[in-house]
């Protein structure tokens, strides 16, 4: 019987419940190679740190409160240095997190580089210009800047909690270009916004599509991803991306890109410095700037640009996932905070991530520096 359940569908759904961090060792993946040449943030933990907080009206060390509130990492990069760094639950720096919606922000980056590369004229392309299949759906109305921004009406639903749902045939099912191409509008494009995974889904098959057009019809977006970002950032560790079936499979572009702490910041401090890496602009710089400030118009919210939420209005940007999993960027202090967790464990992290932020931009004098 279980055998069974687990050739479906629903039954993967049963036996595995509900997302948690170690989802990455139950689907199958295309593997991120470590650099060749590494690079390693320096490290100093001597100086201002934080040191307390407050949960349920008690005062409690900062490390007690990031253990109770479901943490196994917490680091703290200032001006490219580690600054702060703690572990619970047997994790430690080389251990493999999965990211669930944190990868939607590294799909946006690659389709930056994407249309950087000529693989893709511009955001105003409509979809199916890469999908022509999906014309009968109405998808040639919508362009691609509407699917990064999640205003394209999309008939999707995002729910964790329903096996038969739209988001549990993303994440547990095995067809999932055929799953995409299927997907229909349900009100007209640019007039709102509605968080729908199935967004990143869809420009993950763009992205793909856009290779095959361009004849490089073996090129895989985790190859891509290495060849653009991984090894230029200097990644310390062996990483992987998730995808829905052994023989073909398609990266799930919307949740299981899978790496350690360390190397989730670097994603961060490469968007700090406007994408920029090394001496080498690995993002266009245009692009960072696009993805990170605030635009309400056609619909779309000023919290969320090009598959990044915005927190506030003042700079700050980061990206999510559905267990607590943060890059959190403050480019105006210069620092980078990843948390991640096996739950959000009811804590304001925006609110945490400010006030440590505010913390090492307090305590330093001294101008912005190239990595």
């Amino acid at each position: 019987m279980l055998l069974l359940l687990a050739g479906c569908k629903v039954g993967r759904f049963v036996i595995y419940n509900f997302a948690d961090t170690n989802d990455h060792r139950k689907f199958p993946s295309r593997a991120l190679d470590r650099s060749p040449d590494p690079w390693h943030y320096p490290i100093d933990l001597e100086g201002p740190a934080p040191r307390w907080a407050t949960t349920d009206g008690e005062r409690v060390t900062f490390e007690q409160f990031l253990e109770e509130h479901r943490t196994v990492a917490f680091l703290v990069v200032y001006r490219d240095t580690i600054r702060y760094e703690h572990y619970f639950d047997g994790y430690d720096s080389a251990t493999v997190h999965t990211s669930f919606s944190v990868a939607k922000s590294v799909t946006s980056m690659l389709i930056g580089c994407a249309i950087a590369d000529g693989y893709i004229r511009s955001v105003d392309q409509p979809v199916t210009d890469f999908l022509p299949e999906m014309m009968d759906k109405g998808w040639d109305r919508v362009t691609l800047e509407q699917v990064l921004q999640m205003t394209s009406g999309m008939d999707f639903q995002e729910s964790y909690t329903n096996p038969f749902g739209t988001a549990a045939t993303f994440y547990y099912g095995r067809r999932l270009r055929q799953s995409t191409v299927k997907l229909g509008l349900e009100r007209e494009p640019g007039t709102g916004w509605d968080y729908d995974s199935g967004n990143t889904q869809l420009l993950g098959l763009v992205l793909e599509q856009s290779f095959r057009m361009a004849g490089d019809s073996a090129l895989t977006i985790t190859e891509y991803l290495q060849r653009k970002l991984w090894t230029p950032l200097g990644m310390e560790f062996p990483a992987s991306w998730s995808i829905d079936r052994r023989k073909g499979g398609i990266e799930k572009t919307f949740c299981c890109l899978n790496t350690p702490a360390r190397d989730f910041a670097k994603l961060g401090s490469l968007y700090l410095h406007e994408g920029r890496w090394q001496g080498q602009q690995l993002v266009p710089s245009e692009w960072v700037e696009r993805s990170t400030r605030v635009d309400s118009s056609a619909g779309s919210a000023w919290w969320y640009q090009y598959q990044w939420w915005l927190p506030d209005k003042r700079g700050t940007f980061m990206a999510e996932g559905i267990l607590g999993q943060y890059i959190y960027v403050d480019p105006a202090r210069e620092v980078v905070i990843v948390r991640l967790g096996r739950k959000p464990g009811n804590a304001d992290w925006v609110q945490v991530f400010r006030g440590v932020a505010a913390l090492y931009g307090e305590a330093f004098d001294g101008g912005r520096q190239e990595p």
